[in-house]
């Protein structure tokens, strides 16, 4: 019987993370997802200088766009458009940018296994064996799971939730005219109801149209992603994909291991809780995990987290509450010299969310929304066209 040093459920960016990591040590890896790549991901596609350097060297980013402009709207007025002198964002699709993943996990030296579900979990002091759909087992002596929020690895380690949000997206393909006009420029719009926000990614000829809002707001956010697409003049547009996923934030003492099996990134429910950005979590809990498992010591993984993702996550909750509170209050902050900087910053991956909680002018605004009551929405402006 083949015993694995690691095996990896889930092929996505933490598990192939955690795979290129572990494998490149000379751990003995095997990656298991029911996907055969490539294959379409519900995901915005958008890498912040985070996400960027975390796969600096390791793959040649396959970009169909370059972000240095950023329109801001309050569901659809208010609008201003911000420009920096070099990319914010960089635009992947998802199936190109994990087939990158997957090639750069196999030339480290490990195996990928595709269409292969796995069904169940059961470990012992010394190995981990993972049941598949046909019946058959895998033994490995460390399992690292990657299967997202919903699937087996984050049932067997018991993660809890403590926000879980629905996000609607549409891939829409469009003219070059229509190309042309979002060219180098997102926009991000506050929505109608607290805590939702939608947004544009352009990726060449095709733009990802999406919105999220808290799940149990699921007619408010469809009427929202309607209204949205029609104001863009995009509603005649038929949509290459129309989907929906949800979004799961781990609360504080949520466990991210039991025994030998270790979760991250949308299994272990690292994501930021106000963007809702999850990809740059997965490439680095994903890295943290199997550099974990390359050392031989689980127990560094958790206390990794905590000490370099939990901090941020924490800040960007705090910010969800500001926001949902009193979002033109924050569109007013961004639209602001000092605030402006604090998001490209925070794009290019210098400034983190717990810092930028501890900036003057987010002090400012904290203790002023902290002092008054949420208000209803100011009055419409002019529309943004």
């Amino acid at each position: 019987m083949i015993i694995w040093d690691l095996v990896v459920v889930g092929a996505g960016p933490a598990g192939l993370s955690a795979a290129r990591e572990a494998a490149a040590a000379g751990v003995r890896t095997l990656v298991l997802d029911r996907a055969v790549h490539p294959r379409y991901k519900t995901c915005g596609g958008g890498l912040i200088g985070t996400s960027l350097s975390m796969v600096a060297g390791r793959i040649e980013v396959p970009a169909h766009d370059r972000v240095d402009r950023v329109t801001f709207t309050r569901d659809g007025r208010w609008g201003f458009t911000r420009r920096h002198g070099t990319p914010l964002v960089t635009m992947v699709r998802r199936e190109e940018f994990d087939d990158r993943l997957r090639a750069a996990a196999v030339s480290a030296g490990a195996e990928v296994r595709e269409g292969v579900a796995v069904r169940a979990l059961d470990q012992d002091p010394d190995t981990v064996r993972v049941r598949l759909a046909d019946g058959s087992t895998v033994t490995a002596r460390t399992v690292i799971g990657a299967d997202g929020s919903a699937g087996v690895t984050a049932r067997h380690v018991g993660v809890r939730y403590g926000q879980v949000d629905l996000g609607l997206e549409r891939e829409l393909p469009v003219s070059p005219a229509q190309a042309a006009r979002w060219r180098g420029r997102l926009l991000l719009d506050w929505g109608p109801f607290p805590g939702a926000y939608g947004w544009v990614f352009p990726k060449g000829d095709l733009l990802t149209v999406g919105v999220i809002g808290a799940r149990g707001e699921g007619e408010r956010t469809r009427a929202y992603l309607h209204s949205f697409v029609g104001r863009l003049g995009l509603a005649q547009v038929p949509a290459a994909h129309d989907s929906g996923h949800l979004t799961r934030c781990r609360v504080d003492d949520s466990p991210l291991a039991h025994g030998r099996v270790l979760v991250a990134g949308d299994a272990a429910g690292l994501l930021e809780p106000w963007t809702r950005e999850g990809i740059s979590y997965a490439l680095r809990s994903g890295t943290l995990a199997g550099a974990a498992v390359a050392a031989g010591d689980l127990d560094r993984y958790p206390r990794e987290v905590h000490e370099r993702l939990v901090p941020s996550m924490r800040a960007g909750r705090r910010m969800l509450t500001l926001f949902a509170r009193r979002p033109e209050l924050c569109h007013a902050l961004v639209a602001t010299p000092a605030g402006w900087s604090m998001f490209v910053r925070f794009c290019q991956g210098r400034l983190s969310f717990d810092r930028t909680m501890d900036r003057l002018p987010v002090r400012a605004v904290t203790a002023l929304l902290d002092r008054r009551p949420a208000r209803g929405r100011r009055p419409a402006g002019p529309p943004v066209p």
